[in-house]
């Protein structure tokens, strides 16, 4: 079993309260949403693995045993084109669960008029292979354990 631990501070949602339509259906995968409080917050990786994509907004990590997290920084923020994400690992880098991955201004991202939430979905997996470990609502810390597979 592998547990994918919260990458950030705030508070869980489901992920069908996400105002996207790919993320609320489960189209990207199972999973669940976190949303930030109102200011500039380390995004750590939920698990230990490694870094198959970094971009400004969003991040994969993949665990040795093959499984898929994307953690995703807000909602259409991709046209921000990197304004208020700070990278500090890069695609291929080697992880624990708990470093650093992004640092996400969120103050920015809402100034921006766009959607803070952060979907964090088990990639190729059914919502069968996924369990739920944080309560909807429940105010979580980065390392609280949010989802296993």
């Amino acid at each position: 079993m592998t547990v994918i631990l919260s990458p950030l501070v705030g508070v869980v949602l489901p992920l069908a309260d996400v105002p996207d339509q790919l993320f609320a259906q489960g189209a990207m995968g199972p999973g669940v949403a976190v949303e930030p409080p109102l200011e500039i917050v380390d995004v750590v990786s939920p698990v230990e693995g490694t870094l198959l994509q970094v971009f400004p907004h969003a991040f994969v990590v993949v665990t040795d045993e093959g499984v898929g997290v994307l953690v995703h920084l807000g909602l259409d923020t991709v046209q921000l084109q990197g304004e208020g994400f700070t990278p500090y690992a890069a695609k291929g880098d080697r992880v624990a669960a708990g470093t650093p991955v992004i640092a996400y201004d969120v103050p920015a991202i809402r100034a921006a008029g766009l959607a803070s939430v952060v979907p964090v979905v088990v990639l190729e997996r059914s919502a069968d292979d996924v369990s739920l470990h944080a309560a909807e609502g429940a105010e979580i810390t980065p390392g609280t354990p949010l989802l296993s597979v």
